[in-house]
């Protein structure tokens, strides 16, 4: 949720980010309306519960014989107050609704615009040049007999399929390179719900305009989760942090688990392989921090990502998203996208976000200050590994007999496997 102080001081700010993200403009002057309405209810509330306390107090100090009166008095005050209480309660409602409906504010500098307005910060490595014309994934994964996509289809539909052999050993042994480093950097590490409440699945934005990608089981109520983000970042829900001592102000958490999205509006896109999935693994970092240390966090964990991609030996680049395409609660985000050769473009593997207090105001997760109040943290997120980085792994590193070498920070996960080769 957006921060109430800054829509009251400085509705332009989050009229100029709306802008920026194409959203409406006219829904902050609503919120503004809304929370005013609010205030003024509250007022009027307190007002006359004060008024009727006092008045209380003076019934109680009454003569006998003028008490009869007195409570006729009290008792239409006391409706008065339910009533009060009632236009409270129902302002406040409609200021949350309305408020909810705003996305985070971008922060400065953020590229306005939508899924193509990216600006490219950066491109590492060499792109791969081959002598031959390489194989994708796909192909690659069914000539070693690592990834079989027939029988995934064949027991669950389409946008499934089974790692098999050195294709399963060599996910997991990419996500335990992750988690060790993740671990190295100060996460804690977590095994995570996959299924959440209703509440955590909203707090943490997800329920707006990527619902139609969530996974719902209707009868339990619980929601299947798309990123170990939504569970890490409910974890620490109506709490209050208790940061380390010293100037490095955060908690930190490493998430594994599998994830799941429906895919929805991506029909016909990405359909072969397994760039674009209903059921993946990922571990991903998230850290709750000052928000004071936010923009220095988002830089380690980008840092954290790009050293991962760089000792797998992929060519790739940073973008930063423009606003259009941040989702509901990053205020910015950037993704790192590696070439894949058979496409002749980057894909996007992973991206890290900062949430800034976004998702803390939802969910309700403070620090105490220095004056001893409490405030929102700050929240940010990145994946470190996922299912996906296969993909660029295969097609990188294959050679014109159909072998595909390992990257070397891989194979002492792998017990020394140099070179994947057909069974």
């Amino acid at each position: 949720m957006i921060d109430p102080q800054l829509l009251r001081d400085e509705p332009d700010v989050i009229k100029a980010s709306q802008a920026a993200r194409g959203a409406s403009v006219d829904v902050v002057d609503e919120a503004v309306a809304a929370d005013a309405a609010r205030r003024s209810a509250i007022t009027a509330y307190e007002a006359l519960r004060a008024e009727q306390n006092a008045f209380g107090k003076t019934v109680a100090k009454a003569p006998k014989d003028e008490k009869a009166a007195l409570v006729q008095q009290a008792q239409a005050l006391a409706a008065g107050v339910k009533e009060a209480q009632a236009t409270a309660t129902a302002a406040e409602e409609t200021f949350n609704r309305v408020v909810r409906a705003i996305p985070n504010v971008v922060l400065p500098g953020v590229p306005a615009g939508g899924e193509d307005d990216f600006v490219t910060l950066r491109t590492v490595g060499t792109k791969p040049e081959f002598a031959f014309e390489p194989k994708d994934h796909a192909d690659l994964g069914e000539a070693l007999d690592i990834i079989d996509i027939a029988r995934g289809v064949k027991v669950s539909g389409s946008r499934f399929y089974f790692l098999k052999g050195l294709g399963a050993r060599l996910e997991i042994a990419l996500m335990s390179l992750g988690l060790d480093r993740a671990v190295q950097h100060g996460f804690v590490p977590l095994i995570t719900p996959t299924l959440v409440r209703p509440e955590t699945m909203a707090g943490t934005g997800f329920l707006g305009e990527h619902a139609a990608e969530v996974y719902r089981l209707e009868a339990d109520d619980l929601y299947l989760t798309g990123t170990s983000e939504v569970a890490l970042a409910g974890y620490h829900a109506d709490e209050i942090l208790a940061f380390p001592e010293g100037d490095d102000q955060a908690l930190r958490y490493a998430g594994w688990s599998t994830c799941y999205r429906r895919e929805a509006g991506s029909a016909g896109r990405d359909n072969r392989g397994i760039l674009r999935v209903h059921q993946f693994n990922k571990l991903e970092m998230f850290s709750y921090v000052h928000p004071d240390q936010a923009d220095a966090e988002h830089a380690k964990l980008m840092a954290y990502q790009e050293s991962m991609l760089q000792d797998l030996g992929l060519h790739y680049r940073v973008i930063e998203t423009a606003a259009g395409d941040l989702g509901t609660s990053a205020a910015r985000k950037y993704d790192l996208e590696a070439w894949v050769p058979t496409q002749g473009t980057f894909r996007e593997l992973t991206s890290t976000s900062n949430c800034t207090t976004f998702q803390a105001r939802r969910l309700d997760i403070r620090y105490r200050t220095e004056s001893g109040k409490t405030a929102p943290v700050a929240t940010l997120n990145g994946t470190l590994a996922t299912t996906r980085w296969l993909v660029a792994i295969l097609e990188t590193h294959q050679q014109a007999d159909g072998t595909v070498v390992v990257p070397e920070v891989l194979r002492p996960y792998l017990g020394g496997v140099e070179v994947i080769e057909p069974r």
